[in-house]
């Protein structure tokens, strides 16, 4: 392998941490960033009005002219966790002031950055892929419970590369990464995931953490530790 490919929440996060902290610390002050930035937003807004016509989980009509209107319905995606772009966008930006003002630290599991290490070391590429934008990404792994682990990373992708359930997502990651699928290993919680990317040629590894949903199946390879296979 000359890639790894890893996804985020379950595989190198605790589920509880982007769910129990990172979500709600987001929806809490949504409200107050988009009145904020209400006229800087336009981009996003037209978005969410689209998204919200062909959104069948809420019927109420979203008004572009109003804050309140905005940032009601980004509340509603926050709490389904709809990957929208420009809610991803948003969130990013509002965890970043939490990241930086100390609110906010990222919790790794324990063997993320000896694995981290361990590839790097070994001249493998590691890549991230994740519904949260790459703003957030680059955030998380930044202000870790284990340091700044941004030096290991090479690459970060996200829904603007295409959704992660759509294998047409893993050939553009392949080709952004110039190397081959057959060259890369993706590690998700996800098994709609894994599968599209082993389509295209991509080895998968199925990520069986503390506090993931139980998953049963017999095709897939599986770890519950990155120490497995370093």
């Amino acid at each position: 392998m000359k890639a790894i490919l890893l996804d985020i929440e379950g595989t190198t996060t605790p589920i509880d941490f982007v769910h129990k902290v990172l979500f709600p610390y987001a929806k809490e002050r949504i409200g107050k960033y988009v009145e904020q930035h209400f006229d800087k937003l336009s981009n996003e807004i037209a978005q969410l009005v689209v998204e919200s016509s062909l959104d069948e989980t809420y019927t109420i009509p979203v008004d572009p002219t109003e804050p309140g209107s905005i940032a009601a319905y980004l509340e509603h995606l926050i709490a389904i966790d709809r990957k929208s772009t420009p809610l991803k966008s948003m969130q990013g930006n509002i965890w970043k002031d939490g990241y930086e003002s100390g609110e906010l630290k990222s919790i790794v599991f324990d063997d993320v950055p000896t694995a981290f290490e361990s590839w790097k070391r070994d001249g493998k590429t590691i890549a991230i892929y994740s519904s949260g934008s790459v703003l957030a990404q680059k955030l998380l792994f930044q202000y870790t419970d284990h340091g700044d682990l941004t030096p290991y990373i090479s690459d970060y992708f996200d829904t603007t590369t295409g959704g992660k359930r759509d294998e047409e997502s893993y050939r553009k990651i392949s080709d952004a990464l110039k190397v081959s699928p057959f060259e890369i290993s993706f590690f998700s919680d996800v098994i709609e995931e894994l599968d599209a990317a082993r389509t295209v040629g991509i080895q998968t590894l199925l990520a069986l953490r503390p506090g993931n949903a139980p998953v049963e199946s017999t095709f897939l390879e599986s770890i519950r530790s990155f120490d497995e296979i370093i």
